[in-house]
């Protein structure tokens, strides 16, 4: 099974690759890396050093921590040094939108100037089959020649504040953000380690000591004690009832705290073996098998599997860094399989200030066997009680999402506003129903309509904002394996549509989102009205409720085949997606795609002059995976007892959404409105109609018309069954 899926996925992956921008690109994403390339310590035997360093003859082998590698040329007989060169993924595995790192060669001259950018592999599907690879390469090159301790942030540039800003890509806005975040970190570690960054001096913390014994779970209570766990699926495991592993940490310098984990000897003890400006902190595995001590400990002293870090500093441990832990005397502390103390030899840290206890470990992928570094952290900050003055003011960086949702802060709060309005509309769709009649809708049809024109052009072209199946799936994975906010709030504009979506699914069902806010089903909608409008009518047709209930089926077996394959390789899945026409229509164009994707959306819009919404109800997974949940929505369309026998909605209805006995598949209904403007119309609906003529007839007033579809009664009549939401 397993063989025959790894051919399938070559097979899909080698089609797109044909399709796709030029091959140098292509040939990054999935790219097969050898393994030596994240443990060798000759990286630029595995790694493409020389497109960084054209000229350079030599590589050393990797230094310091993170890693690095200089790059030298002979110059008349001497070795000169050209600059350094540094795998992304040596410093950070920040993910990207695929929630995989991009892996990066990033090179620095000797200046601290970026020199060369090398994408070796990458995961997002958006850059294999929707953004030409001149587009990455665009991107990257703008960091060459910019000092690596500038202030290069995404968006435009505000010389008043310092900041350079960079173009970012159309529809790739998670992908180059995380690409910044690891440009900008790999650099300056590497900065900060060769002298081309000065180092960071913070003031060190004066402590409170307040005379006080606290246990185990006031530590833990009050921050002083933090707990880093790491599960199975984060590292590519089966989940399991057990964590990969557990760890327990703290700050030690702190009298309190120190002689509450130690006690008051072994804390005295401690502190006399320590120099000025050296740090203790403690650490205890309480659950998992993995070592946090790693494996190159035994072979050259070195801990590679723990880390601190403070801002952009990272602070590693030998072995005279280590002293052994035998015993925490904190009571109600729990049993614990492993122990140590690590010390930290360096002025740059302070512990006045927060710093992050690293962990480093293996993630396997499930895709393709592979093994790469993963890096788990947890934050610490001593709390101000402990510190004289409380804490240090420091200005944080707002995170880049946030950035994303302030620099776009205008159009947010406009989509917002439409959304509200969208829902508010629909919201009182009896009072708009009511002020329509069967040949008069325009009071529905005109919000439906401004809706529709608003969605392509502001919501689609504008902001690209096309909700796609292929956000399901990165979600489903994510609650799976490893959920990261930061991970959906980069699209700010997305992320409110799905809020939008949710909510309105399990209110009233996927029809407001399908019918009225889905930028490609608007555009497929308003071709077929205008069409319809210019002389087109009679060449237009619909199918056979028969085969409209076979057909309807179709969307899901597409859906639950992209869950499925995403199972095992979401990268495939990804791929696959592109049944959906969205990409190509709105967030890469169809002038900058190969011309298969052109024609395929050029054959969807072409079907829907000449009939309803035909990828809608019958191709799109993402009309699937929103139509099952719409079984359970609160509200529902309203109906009368006639219903079940009366055809007069059914022959009117676009979605082919209401059955022969009268009862509205909610899950394919599109909430055009159509059916309720019938439903109160007492000229058009037969049960209404029959009603009218016996009251006139009768000489009664022609009453208005009530919740339940029938003339609200002036007098005592016989009792009638209640319309139905089913």
């Amino acid at each position: 099974m397993q063989t025959l899926l790894t051919v399938l996925r070559h097979c899909v992956v080698s089609a797109a690759l044909a399709l796709a921008a030029p091959a140098a690109l292509a040939n990054a994403y999935e790219a097969h890396l050898p393994a030596e390339i994240n443990t060798a310590p000759q990286l630029c035997d595995y790694a493409p050093c020389k497109d960084i360093f054209p000229n350079a003859t030599s590589f050393s082998e990797r230094k310091g921590r993170p890693f690095y590698v200089e790059a030298y040329a002979e110059a008349d007989g001497k070795r000169k040094l050209l600059g350094y060169v540094v795998l992304s993924t040596d410093v950070t595995d920040l993910p990207a939108y695929s929630g995989k790192p991009v892996i990066t060669l990033i090179g620095l001259d000797a200046e601290g100037r970026f020199a060369g950018v090398k994408i070796l592999k990458h995961s997002e599907p958006i850059l294999l089959l929707g953004i030409p690879e001149s587009a990455l390469i665009k991107f990257n090159d703008q960091y060459l020649g910019k000092f690596v301790g500038d202030n290069i942030q995404v968006g435009q540039s505000r010389p008043e504040e310092n900041i350079i800003g960079l173009d970012a890509i159309s529809g790739a806005t998670v992908t180059v953000i995380a690409q910044n975040q690891v440009m900008m970190t790999a650099g300056a570690a590497v900065g900060r380690q060769v002298g081309i960054l000065e180092p960071v001096v913070r003031e060190q913390a004066r402590f409170i000591e307040r005379k006080h014994a606290p246990d185990w779970n006031a530590l833990v209570e009050e921050g002083s004690i933090k707990r880093l766990v790491v599960t199975p699926e984060q590292v590519g495991l089966p989940r399991g009832s057990e964590p990969f592993i557990e760890l327990w940490f703290g700050y030690l310098n702190q009298p309190d705290i120190g002689k509450a984990v130690l006690g008051a000897s072994a804390w005295s003890n401690l502190m006399g073996r320590l120099k000025e400006g050296e740090h203790a902190l403690f650490v205890v595995r309480t659950a998992g098998k993995e070592s946090f001590k790693g494996s190159g400990f035994v072979r050259g002293g070195i801990y590679d599997r723990v880390q601190v870090r403070q801002d952009m500093d990272a602070f590693t441990f030998r072995d005279l860094d280590y002293y052994n832990l035998y015993s925490v005397a904190a009571p109600g502390a729990p049993a614990f399989s492993e122990s140590g103390i690590f010390i930290i030899r360096s002025d740059s840290f302070s512990g006045a200030y927060p710093w992050k206890f690293v962990f480093l470990g293996n993630r396997v992928d499930r895709a393709t066997g592979t093994r790469s570094f993963a890096n788990f952290d947890a934050d610490y900050w001593l709390q101000d009680t402990y510190l004289e003055g409380g804490r240090p003011h420091i200005v944080v960086p707002d995170a880049p999402w946030l950035r994303v949702w302030k620099t776009r802060a205008v159009e947010i709060g406009l989509f917002v506003a439409l959304l509200i309005a969208v829902a508010a509309v629909y919201a009182n769709r009896d009072r708009l129903t009511r002020a329509s009649t069967r040949k008069n809708k325009w009071p529905v049809n005109a919000f439906k309509y401004t809706g529709w024109i608003i969605s392509i052009g502001f919501v689609g072209f504008h902001l690209l904002a096309q909700p796609s199946i292929t956000q399901v799936l990165t979600w489903f994975h994510a609650l799976l394996f490893q959920w990261t906010w930061e991970l959906f709030l980069t699209d700010p504009f997305i992320f409110l549509f799905w809020i939008f979506i949710i909510v309105t699914v399990f209110l009233w069902g996927r029809g407001l989102f399908c019918g009225w806010m889905c930028p490609f089903g608007s555009a497929s909608e308003l071709l077929y009205k205008i069409a319809g409008s210019i002389g087109l009518k009679r060449f237009q047709f619909k199918l056979s409720q028969r085969a409209h209930d076979r057909l309807k089926w179709l969307k899901y077996w597409v859906f639950f085949g992209l869950l499925a394959v995403s199972v095992f390789s979401m990268g495939l899945a990804e791929v696959l997606a592109e049944v959906e026409p969205f990409k190509t229509t709105f967030l890469v164009g169809v002038l900058n795609r190969n011309w298969p994707y052109g024609l395929f959306v050029a054959v969807l819009l072409g079907l829907s002059i000449f009939t309803e919404r035909p990828f809608c109800k019958y191709l799109c997974p993402l009309g699937a995976a929103l139509a099952m949940p719409s079984t359970f929505r609160w509200f529902g369309l309203r109906r009368k007892q006639e219903c079940s026998t009366c055809h007069a909605c059914a022959v009117g209805c676009g979605s082919l959404a209401i059955d022969k006995h009268g009862r509205i598949d909610h899950r394919e209904c599109m909430l055009c409105l159509d059916c309720m403007v019938l439903y109160t119309d007492d000229r058009a609906c037969p049960p209404l109609v029959k009603e009218r003529k016996q009251r006139e007839k009768a000489g009664l007033a022609l009453t208005p018309i009530g919740e339940d579809g029938y003339y609200i009664p002036i007098k005592p009549v016989p009792a009638r069954a209640a319309g139905s939401t089913r």
